[in-house]
């Protein structure tokens, strides 16, 4: 009895199946991807200057500036003769000076000084202290949209807050080490980095969208395609032909002009 000879060959559909199930999850051939970056590349540096235009309206026509200064305090009294025993002392209250400032009273008492009308929370989130390391010095650092304003709310702070030391604490007034100065540059927006982020996002992007269509791309376009899909070898290819010749070459005649 003859067996029957289709029997033992799959179809395409299932081939192409048991490869992709074969296949290991999250392969992603780079070589390939690297190509197709290359095919593209038109795509993504035209998306990389788009964002970085993008990135420059923003920071030249939609940012607010902010500008930022700083005021010094020193620590340590006034006195012109100082002990061992104020340094050591005034490194232990560093920290205790700086609490001062998040005192919703010192805020009140600025306030009322320069007579904004802000409220505690916009205060606060306005001014920064900070003491840099094997130092008897408060940095106070304020931030706003507005360079005299800046350097006001800094000097005020620290003369607020020097006096509210020497009544509330029971310590000597500390000294205004370096009044603020007006400041002349916005520290924020950052034209050149953000134009830079701009233009690498946009690259960024591109790239992307390239990568997710090139995974999602399942169509057959070379042998080695067939190959890895089917599981079969290739025995040759036809060349793609011009439209207009491709129906009589199919046949093997010469295309004629007319009838007759």
């Amino acid at each position: 009895m003859a067996k029957n000879p289709t029997a033992k060959i799959p179809a395409s559909g299932s081939a192409g199946t048991d490869k992709q199930k074969n296949a290991r999850p999250g392969e992603i051939d780079l070589v390939a991807l690297a190509i197709r970056f290359l095919e593209k590349i038109h795509w993504i540096i035209l998306t990389a200057l788009l964002g970085a235009v993008l990135a420059g309206v923003y920071v030249y026509f939609g940012a607010t500036p902010v500008y930022e200064t700083t005021s010094k305090i020193y620590i340590v009294g006034s006195d012109t003769t100082i002990s061992l025993a104020d340094l050591q002392i005034g490194s232990n209250l560093a920290a205790d000076y700086q609490e001062v400032f998040k005192n919703w009273h010192v805020h009140e008492l600025v306030d009322k000084r320069l007579n904004r009308n802000y409220s505690y929370s916009k205060l606060a989130g306005m001014v920064r202290v900070s003491n840099p390391p094997n130092t008897h010095v408060l940095y106070v650092t304020v931030k706003s949209t507005d360079p005299d304003e800046a350097k006001l709310l800094a000097d005020t702070y620290a003369q607020v807050a020097r006096e509210f030391i020497a009544a509330k604490m029971d310590m000597r007034e500390p000294n205004i080490f370096e009044e603020a100065k007006k400041p002349d540059t916005p520290v924020s927006p950052q034209k050149t980095r953000t134009i830079i982020i701009g233009f690498l996002l946009g690259a960024l992007l591109a790239m992307t969208v390239i990568t997710v269509r090139f995974l999602n791309d399942d169509r057959i376009m070379t042998g080695e395609d067939i190959t890895k899909a089917g599981g079969l070898p290739v025995l040759g290819m036809i060349p793609l032909q011009d439209g207009r010749h491709r129906s009589d070459s199919v046949y093997g005649r010469p295309r004629t002009e007319g009838k007759g």
